[in-house]
This record gives structure tokens, C-alpha cells and sequence, in this order.
């Protein structure tokens, strides 16, 4: 069935290091020869070859490595086994197999066992069945083949097109948006953070509801109609309805309970607002290491785990300047490319940390094989959530795992980033010196000669403003200063001349 061949991918390159081989059989939708060079086309506007498009790309290294596992510890784990399939239809092969890869990720973090990963170019996904009839036969071949039991697609398919992908290749699928929503399933600890992922996962399955046949119908009409006449006919509803209406039901109260939890966020934001204490929030792509991050600038001891998505409840930590300016540090759920947007908007009161924020350190991994394309991912995120306008700073994290020429490029792709790691220490003293000089400062200076007997306002003004000199006189303390506006007109009335 395969013909091993060399394809260009119209960059320079032939993509033998990343094309294993091109899966190319006679269907009932294309047929067309082998040829072993290619023309050049231009693929951003949607004109291919007609061969790359019969071509199902078999991507290389996508299969999980199973070590030191034996049969009996094999059965315990229960992995399902996953073919990942995913359609081409803008940018270049080196982009969709990067995506690929990632999915790849995904399904391990969800615990499954990947046994092939396949690419189709094509100008866009086909309506019926995701990637045409006659590749999903194929599909179905390699399903076969290698005994996968799933099925998961790199996009979000609509229902129709999941139903007649299954009605093809006999197996379950899945794809990327229900992937994502069943890791966060795992992963959620909290009971705000199971909430939001219970809504988002109620958001996405009410449209791709489906009735499994006459058994479960709860309307039976009369004779002429088909049903068992008197004595036989239901509720009036279909099972098919009763599960909706439960559904909606248990949404509604999903999302009366998060207002209530977002209320008692809010109350806790907006004492801290009152205090005038700075915020700082770590966003960022999934496993870029925020956490670990954090708990290197505050010993907060959060989870730190080699994962995608191991944190989902957000951690704010209290975290002090060298000059001793107090500010929170807040650990935030990471995002990926085409976060779903049920959970944009389950995530939203969680996410409202970052849009609240007064600086964003957004934290790339520095050793991913595509950090342009994790800032881009992440910057769509913080536009749904009316984030763009909180100052931004890169910080490229995990260095010390990245060689020298992608340091380099980053540093002219981002001139102004830090480079630290987590792991090693490296850059942190340079990042806190940043977070410093980054920080809002009180607008208002002061210079004031403050009796002794009022030393709580020499405590205000060394907890909430900046302390520029100080002097012990034989009248008091003479302190000059930087405040805020209230704090300010507590101290006229001790205005130095």
C-alpha cells in the first residue's frame, strides 16, 4: 500500500528527516501517479499539485515509546491506541508537523498511546468527512493495521463530520477541542476549576448530542404512526431531549456557582486594589514553566510536573522588591494553539487575573521547536480576554536546554526578553531587577517631619510607598517620599517646609 518516496515541501529541503513515507492508494476520490519531483506552486493561495493533495504524509517519531513497561503493568495502564490525523491547508509542512507533534503531546498527557501520525494537504477540510471519503478509507486501512482503537483529528470537527468519520473507520474519534477538554478534565483540583471544566465540557457535547436508536425514544404514537398504540405511547419526549434539558439544567447551575466563586474573587481583587499592592501574572503556552518560575520567586511550592496543562487553578503568591515594595506574583492557567473556545470562556473569571494585572510576564520555552509561534498562540488569548493593553514582558525560560544559534535568533526576534531558567537559577536576579524597575510607583511625593507619636505613619509609608531618605531629628522623623494620593492628604498636615 505505501511508496516510500522523497517529497519537497517547496522550501529548498527534501523532507526525508521528517516524512517517513507517502501513503498513496487508488480511492474512489483520487487517483493519480506517483512522480518523484514536484513543480513549484505557490501554497499560500491554495494552488498544489494534485499528487500532494492524494498524498497522506506519514509524519516521523510520533509513535509513543513504551520502555521497561511489562505485560501485566501494560494491562493496568489501560492506553488507548491513537492514530492522529490532521489536514494542511495554510502555511508550510515543517508548521503542520510541528502541530502534529503537539497533538502527539496532547494525547500522551491524556494516556494514550500514539501508533501513527498522518497529514493531508488539502485548500480545506472536507464538510462530510474531515478529510474526504477516500482518504478516510485509507484511514480505515491504517486503523486496521496497527490496531488503534481512536481516532483523534487535529482541529474541531462539527458533528456531522465526526459521525461520518466513525461510519467510516469503525473506530471512535475524537478530536483536538474534546482532547484538550478531557486533560483538563484530569487535571482539575479545585472546585472552581472542575466547574469551569464541567461547563466547558456540557458547552461543547450539547450540540453534538445524538439519539443510539428506538430502544431509548420516549414518543410512540398510534397504530398508523408506527407505535404500539393504546397503553404504549410515552412522555412526550425523546431521550434525546430529556438528556438536553438535563444538560442545560446543570449548565444553568454550573454557571451560577461560578458567579458566586467570581464574586468572592472579586472581593479579594479589589482588596488588594484598596492596598495598592502591584500585580504580576505569569502567562504563558503550556509547559513553558511558569510555575516552576514562580516558586523560584517566591517559594510558593506549587506543582511542578513535565506536562501539558498541570496547572489549572490559578496561584497568587505575595512577593517582595528589593527595596521593599510588596507585590503578587499570580501562576495562570497555560494556553495552546486554538485553546477551545468553550474554555476561553469557562476560564474567563480565572483568566480576568491576567487582564486585571499590572505587568504580564509572558513565559516561552526557549527549547520548543517553535516559540514564534507559542507568542502568537498566547497573544490571541490575551486579546479574547481585553488583555492586550497590560504591559507585556518575554521572558524565554529553559535556556539552559536551548543551544547557542536559537538563543541568538530569539534575541533578534525579541530584543528587549530575558533569558532565564528555572532549573539552573540562571537570569532570575536579572529578572526580579526587571519586575522592579517595572513595577507602578506611587505618583505623589512627599516630604514630611512626622512626630514620634505617629510612627504608624512612617509604617504606611514604608509598606505602600517608596521611601526616598530618612532622617531622625531631635523632633521627629523627616522622611521624603513617594505615595499615593490618600496617603498623601494623611500626611499634609506634617508637610516639612
Amino acid at each position: 500500500m505505501t511508496s516510500h518516496h522523497s517529497v519537497p515541501d517547496h522550501s529548498g529541503d527534501l523532507h526525508s528527516d521528517h516524512i517517513a513515507g507517502v501513503a498513496s492508494t487508488s480511492s474512489d476520490e483520487f487517483d493519480y501517479p506517483m512522480v518523484d519531483a514536484l513543480p513549484e506552486a505557490d501554497y499560500t493561495i491554495g494552488e498544489y499539485d494534485l499528487s500532494e493533495r492524494a498524498a497522506l504524509r506519514r509524519v516521523a517519531g510520533l509513535s509513543t515509546e513504551l520502555t521497561d513497561i511489562t505485560e501485566v503493568e501494560y494491562r493496568q495502564l489501560r492506553l488507548e491506541r491513537v492514530v492522529l490525523v490532521g489536514v494542511w491547508t495554510s502555511g508550510t509542512l515543517i508548521e503542520a508537523e510541528n502541530s502534529l507533534r503537539e497533538l502527539a503531546r496532547l494525547a500522551e498527557t491524556a494516556g494514550s498511546e500514539v501508533l501513527e501520525g498522518i497529514v493531508q494537504r488539502r485548500d480545506k477540510p472536507d464538510a462530510a468527512t474531515y478529510i474526504g471519503s477516500g482518504k478516510a478509507k485509507e484511514l480505515r486501512n491504517i486503523v486496521a493495521a496497527t490496531g488503534a482503537d481512536t481516532v483523534i483529528c487535529d482541529g474541531e470537527l462539527a458533528p456531522g463530520q465526526l459521525r461520518q468519520l466513525e461510519e467510516v473507520v469503525k473506530v471512535k474519534v475524537v478530536d483536538r477541542t474534546a482532547l484538550i477538554l478531557d486533560i483538563f478534565a484530569q487535571h482539575a483540583r479545585s472546585r472552581e476549576g472542575k466547574a469551569q471544566v464541567e461547563l466547558a465540557q456540557l458547552q461543547y457535547l450539547v450540540p453534538r448530542l445524538r439519539g443510539w436508536g428506538e430502544s431509548l425514544s420516549r414518543q410512540v404514537g398510534g397504530r398508523a404512526a408506527g407505535g404500539v398504540g393504546i397503553g404504549g405511547r410515552g412522555p412526550g419526549e425523546t431521550k434525546l431531549e430529556i438528556d438536553r434539558r438535563r444538560i442545560t439544567s446543570r449548565m444553568a447551575k454550573l454557571r451560577k456557582d461560578l458567579a458566586g466563586m467570581k464574586t468572592a474573587r472579586n472581593v479579594k481583587r479589589a482588596r488588594r486594589d484598596h492596598n495598592a499592592i502591584p500585580s504580576v501574572v505569569l502567562a504563558g503556552y503550556t509547559n513553558a514553566g511558569k510555575s516552576s518560575l514562580l516558586n523560584r520567586l517566591t517559594g510558593a511550592g506549587v506543582l511542578v510536573e513535565n506536562a501539558l496543562f498541570a496547572t489549572l487553578d490559578p496561584t497568587v503568591r505575595r512577593a517582595e522588591t528589593a527595596d521593599g515594595r510588596i507585590f503578587t506574583l499570580a501562576d495562570t492557567v497555560g494556553f495552546v494553539r486554538h485553546l477551545p473556545h468553550q474554555l476561553v470562556e469557562a476560564f474567563r473569571s480565572t483568566l480576568e487575573e491576567v487582564a486585571e494585572a499590572d505587568l504580564i510576564l509572558h513565559v516561552v520555552d526557549a527549547a520548543d521547536e517553535d516559540p514564534e509561534l507559542q507568542i502568537r498562540a498566547v497573544r490571541e488569548v490575551l486579546a479574547d480576554i481585553d488583555a492586550l493593553a497590560v504591559p507585556e514582558q518575554i521572558v524565554f525560560n529553559k535556556v539552559d536546554a536551548a543551544d547557542h544559534e536559537t538563543q541568538l535568533r530569539l534575541r533578534s526576534l525579541v530584543p528587549d526578553a530575558i533569558f532565564v531558567s528555572a532549573a539552573t537559577g540562571a537570569g532570575l536576579s536579572e529578572l526580579a531587577q526587571l519586575i522592579e524597575r517595572r513595577l507602578p510607583r506611587p505618583d505623589r511625593s512627599v516630604t514630611a517631619l512626622i512626630p514620634y507619636t505617629r510612627g504608624d505613619l512612617v509604617a504606611r509609608i514604608h509598606s505602600d510607598g517608596e521611601v526616598l531618605s530618612e532622617d531622625h531629628t531631635g523632633t521627629g522623623t523627616l522622611i521624603s517620599a513617594r505615595v499615593r494620593s490618600d496617603l498623601a492628604a494623611a500626611l499634609a498636615g506634617f508637610a516639612a517646609s
